[in-house]
């Protein structure tokens, strides 16, 4: 967000007695192998086509949260199913507005320790908020609780994932993985270092399934029971219904519900697994003082390829995408199905209008 914006907002707020922050959340963030050989430049890679047709929605948010669902190492680069991008796919996600990058997945672990390592080090090095992976337990120590001052909000930061593919974490190297009493542990340690609005990001489900399986829904009432706000579901590559209502277990505060995300940008085949859903949350403060989650809303993404070789993969809202060709009816068809889905299942979370 700009500085002018930023002092605008600043000044209502004192006008007006209020505080507002938004907050926006994607899916996974794949890289294939056609994605790859479309990027690839001489003896660099060039994604700058990739996300700039949805700039202006993340980089207007006061905070923008991805799923890294790739290591980011050095060569040889690969897709699936062993991921592993150059650092220029890492930077475009950054240059174009995302400030929290999660790396709890299944394929955290595709090139083992080494790429947790290089993973850990290249978004390090660029100053870029992290959370799920860590070079060791002193470091995981030493990185938790994240809380996030997000335009005067505390926002604590937990992430967690399933599994690691049958890959298990080796020479120190941690991985969150989905375990109850850890998870309110570390909900715990987040609000006692001032967050008051906890957000869970979470790789769980059945992959291409539309619907939430038990596990989910049973996960999720555990999640809501210890007080998390906002539950972001990632992993089965397509979109799941999507929440926002008041906590069962304290009824004075509102909750977000993601069951699934579905993918941000891949090469993956199908029209459900082409897109997936950006869900933006804004933030309130009243003159009760207290921070509350007031809307949520999605919109609905889908990935083309390019026209050539290497014209590059692109994702934008599903509503820009060109109606002529195949990829005009797969996000017709995408949409289609994401809609039905969402309008019998999604509670109080609507499609946005407007920027």
């Amino acid at each position: 967000m700009n500085l002018f914006i930023s002092l605008l907002i600043s000044i209502t707020s004192l006008i007006f007695g209020y505080q507002e922050a938004d907050l926006v959340f994607v899916g996974d963030a794949m890289q294939h192998q056609g994605q790859l050989d479309a990027a690839r430049s001489g003896s660099s890679y060039d994604y700058s086509q990739c996300f700039a047709s949805l700039e202006p929605l993340i980089s207007t948010a006061d905070y923008a949260v991805v799923n890294l669902e790739t290591p980011i190492g050095t060569r040889p680069h690969s897709g699936y199913p062993c991921f592993n991008a150059p650092e220029e796919y890492l930077d475009a996600l950054s240059d174009v507005g995302f400030d929290m990058f999660l790396t709890a997945n299944n394929h955290t672990l595709d090139r083992g320790a080494r790429g947790l390592h290089s993973t850990v080090k290249a978004l390090d090095e660029r100053g870029l908020d992290h959370i799920g992976t860590y070079a060791n337990d002193s470091a995981r120590t030493a990185s938790l609780p994240k809380v996030v001052d997000i335009n005067g909000f505390k926002v604590g930061f937990v992430n967690c994932t399933y599994g690691t593919n049958g890959i298990t974490p080796r020479d120190g190297v941690v991985v969150d993985y989905i375990d109850r009493p850890r998870l309110k542990e570390d909900v715990e340690a987040a609000r006692k270092a001032g967050a008051e609005l906890v957000c869970v990001c979470i790789h769980w489900g059945d992959e291409y399934k539309l619907l939430p399986n038990k596990s989910q829904e049973y996960t999720a009432d555990f999640l809501e029971s210890i007080g998390v706000d906002m539950i972001i579901g990632a992993h089965p590559h397509v979109i799941q219904p999507f929440e926002f209502r008041p906590n069962k277990y304290y009824p004075e505060r509102n909750v977000l519900l993601v069951y699934s995300l579905g993918n941000f940008i891949s090469n993956m085949k199908t029209a459900d697994t082409r897109g997936g859903a950006m869900v933006h949350v804004k933030l309130f403060r009243g003159d009760d003082h207290r921070a509350t989650l007031k809307t949520a809303d999605y919109r609905l993404l889908f990935t083309i390829p390019g026209t050539s070789p290497h014209d590059n993969y692109r994702v934008m809202e599903v509503d820009s995408v060109p109606a002529t060709g195949q990829w005009g009816a797969r996000a017709r068809e995408f949409k289609r199905r994401a809609k039905d889905i969402f309008d019998r299942h999604n509670i109080n979370v609507g499609e946005a209008t407007g920027l």
